[in-house]
Order: structure tokens, then sequence, then C-alpha cells
């Protein structure tokens, strides 16, 4: 998002120094490593503080780790990995911070199997507006009855803070304000908030022991036979899961033909593959196999059989890093050739030009009717496009490839009359990358809300930033 300008930086290296310089400013945005889709870390104005240098790591017993808001997924997966450890529900991006993970509610590819940030964080630290510190564990504090929680300041001062009436859509990825629930976990309120309602500092998080991966890249005739087979290998992923089949998938991963166009043959040759046929789609698996892989793969055959998958997958197997890095990279492409395409029109074309996407989520048994919504609302707009996303749990991300200046503007009307559709479905128009200050995307949250699920959520604000001081204008405008 263009035009950030911040009236000071500060590194603050422990939850003293981020509480002093809360309570210091006038206004303040906390960021991470600022892979921000969705401009919530770009500034308007704020002290900026940065949670960088927020990095002490510790294990803790009961398979908890403790990681300070400024540790790269990265690295904290190095430290864990080293002692046999992992964390599941990383975003695609592992240059993220945890603490930006955290107030996004962030997901990614696995979230299939293992849910979103959301399920794995126990406890956090976090410095409210006027400088307090609060610590906030799974389980200790539940909104009462009435539907409010009651926070006590350093200062003595008791704020009630209400719950949101709204109900929010049933689908296992949403980052779409705040969480909302008769009966909720304070927790749960601040994870989400995008540094809205606190500055997220130190969190305990679950791990469980690391898994033996295996990938492997099929290719698919037409999005029909992608979707028979993703439905085909969930089941055999919910049989595994029960201890009833060798077929664990965590993550299924789909490309779309027009996606797939716009790769250079260097991707294909450097993922050891031809470029399917024109009208193929591509999916890419992720599996957890604790012991031989034979069982595994003889049911993927059985399984690709079925379906009428003819061609043979490009696997790597559980311990071949540079055949599941090629093919990883072939994944990461996509996004990459797309972003090209958008900075080639920005800076031959006009400079106001922006990506314009979706981030959609709908239940999987929709996602046939929700793919053929994309393409029929883009195709109506005159637009070109590509999809792609993470097919295993509804989310899917329609891209726009602009040609012109007013292919942005028909991009987000497009996005906007889409979304109704998809929450008609079920479905939620703000999966996993968050709301921010994009005018877009404040859009949808009030599409998928109403104005008054906005006026909660600022009922919500008043009482725990009534200065309106912590990440003002990201989620919805200023007061």
């Amino acid at each position: 998002m263009p035009g950030g300008f911040a009236s000071g930086v500060t590194f603050p290296r422990t939850a003293a120094e981020v509480a002093a310089a809360v309570a210091a400013a006038s206004r303040v945005l906390p960021i991470g490593a600022q892979s921000s889709l969705t401009g919530g870390a770009t500034p308007r104005g704020d002290v900026i503080i940065s949670t960088r240098a927020l990095t002490d790591v510790a294990l803790l017993p009961g398979g908890t780790v403790r990681a300070g808001a400024g540790v790269p997924l990265a690295e904290l997966q190095r430290l864990l990995a080293a002692r046999g450890l992992y964390y599941p529900p990383v975003p695609t991006f592992e240059g993220a911070f945890v603490g930006g993970t955290i107030a996004t509610n962030a997901a990614g590819a696995a979230t299939f199997k293992y849910g979103s940030t959301r399920d794995w964080v126990e406890a956090i630290r976090v410095v409210l507006a006027d400088g307090s510190l609060l610590d906030v564990r799974r389980g200790d504090t539940t909104a009462s009855a009435a539907g409010a929680f009651e926070i006590e300041y350093a200062s003595g001062v008791v704020s009630r803070v209400p719950v949101p009436a709204y109900r929010m859509p049933g689908v296992p990825k949403l980052s779409a304000g705040y969480f909302a629930r008769p009966g909720m976990d304070l927790i749960d309120l601040f994870i989400g908030s995008e540094g809205t309602l606190g500055v997220i500092v130190e969190a305990d998080l679950r791990v469980v022991p690391l898994p033996r991966r295996s990938l492997a890249l099929l290719t698919c005739s037409s999005d029909e036979q992608a979707i028979a087979v993703a439905a085909a290998l969930r089941r055999e992923a919910a049989a595994s899961w029960r201890g009833e089949g060798p077929l664990d998938v965590s993550a299924i991963e789909y490309i779309d033909s027009r996606a797939l166009a716009r790769l250079p043959s260097a991707a294909y040759t450097r993922a050891g593959m031809a470029p399917p046929a024109a009208t193929a789609v591509v999916l890419l698996l992720q599996m957890e196999v604790p012991g031989d892989e034979s069982a595994a793969m003889a049911r993927l055959g059985a399984v690709l059989e079925a379906c009428g998958v003819g061609a043979d997958p490009y696997l790597a197997t559980p311990g071949d890093d540079r055949a599941a890095a090629r093919l990883i990279e072939l994944r990461e492409a996509v996004p990459a050739a797309i972003n090209a395409l958008v900075g080639s029109a920005k800076a031959a074309i006009d400079p106001a030009i922006q990506k314009t996407a979706a981030d959609f989520i709908v239940p999987f048994d929709r996602v046939g009717e929700s793919l053929a919504l994309y393409r029929a609302g883009f195709e109506r707009h005159g637009l070109d496009y590509a999809i792609w996303g993470h097919l295993s749990d509804g989310n899917l991300h329609p891209n726009v490839i602009p040609h012109a200046l007013e292919d942005v503007e028909r991009g987000r009307a497009a996005i906007l009359d889409m979304a109704g559709a998809v929450i008609a479905m079920g479905g939620a128009p703000l999966a996993e990358h968050g709301v921010g200050r994009s005018a877009l995307k404040q859009a949808l949250l009030r599409e998928l809300y109403g104005e008054q699920g906005i006026a909660d959520m600022r009922a919500v604000k008043r009482a725990l930033d009534p200065f309106w001081k912590l990440a003002p204008g990201v989620l919805f405008p200023e007061a």
C-alpha cells in the first residue's frame, strides 16, 4: 500500500520497553515482518513499534514453546526441528513473525489438518493502550453470561468489554475482525485483532513431534477432476486420522490452467517436469508418513486411478529435501509470476496499478460452485485472471492480471460482487490475510457482518482503546 509515513520508529527489546513506548505515544502501529498483504503494516503517521528485537525462545514442559513476537517462523521451526519438534499452523511465508501471525490468526496450506494459529496459542503477554501488561492464558478468563469481559488496568480502572453479537461463519480459516462467541475465551479476543486492541509481545505455543513428509505433484485434466481427487483424498485423510488408513494428507494445493500458463519454462525445468496441457490444472499434495511410505503410495495410486488420473505424480519422498524444494518452488513461482506481471503493468502502463486479489473460503462441498463463481465474475467484468490456493480447506485466491488501470477498479468491483455469493454459501471473503487498512477488505468486512457488526467491533475498540491509539484505521476507519 503506497503513501506510508511515520512519526517515529522504535525497536524495543523487552515487554517493559514496549509498554513504555505505547504509554508515551499518541498513535502506535505494531509491526512484524511487514509481510502483510492488506496494508496493515503501512504506517499513517504513527509511531512504529517493531517487534524484530523480541526474539527470545524457550522450550517449556508439556509440548509448549515460549516465543517472542519478533521470532521469524522459519527460525522457530529450525530451533524446534533440532529437537524433533514442529509448530504446525504456519502460513506459506515462513519469514512472518510469531506476533504478526497471532495478530492476524494466520493460516496456510495445512490448515486442513491442523487448523489456524488460534488453535495453537496457549498464552500471550500483551501490552494494552495505556501501557499496562496483561498476561492471558487460555482457560483462565471467559466471557460472562451477559456477554462481556472485565479487564483491570495497572491504574486500577476496570473496563467492561462487550462481546460482539454477530455470528461468525463456520469455516476452518477466518481472519475477519474480532472473534465473537458466547462464553468465549479472552485470549481469542486478541488473536486476530490485528494490533488494534493490544501489542502482543510473547506467546506460548503448542508444538508436536516433527512429522516425516512426502510431496506429490499431480496433473488433472479439469477443475472437476481436481475437486474429485481432493474430495477422495480428504476422505482418506479423515480415515487415517481415525487410525483406519495409511494416507495421511495434510494439505492439497491447487493451481489453475491460467496460472500455469504464466509460468516461465524454467520453472518447469527446475521442477523436473514438462509443462502440462493447456487445460490442465495441478495439485500439490503434502502427506505425512510415520514409517514405511509404500502403503501410503500404494493407496495414493489407487485413489488417482479411481479418479481417472492417468499420469504418474512427481514425488518427493521423506528425506529428499532437494526434490521437495523443487516442487515447492514450482508452487511459489505462481504468485511470483503474477506479481511480476502486476509490477510490469505498474511500471509500463500506470504507477497506480496495484495487486488486486481475493482471499475467499467456502465449505469444501461448495468449492466447485465457488470456482465457477470466480471465473464468471471476472469474465463478466472483462478481466484477465488466475486462480490458485488451498483446495483442501476451500480457500482459493482469485487474482486479477491487470492490463490497464481500469482493470484494478473492475477487479475490486468483481470481488465485491462475488463476496455476497461466497457469504451465502456459508463462506467468508476474508480467510487468512486479514483486513488491515485496505479499503476493499474493509468493505468485505462490512459485507460479512453488516454495519451493526462494525459498530459492535467499534464498541470493543472503545472499551480497550478509548483514544484510538493502537493501529488506528486498521479493520475499520478511525472514529
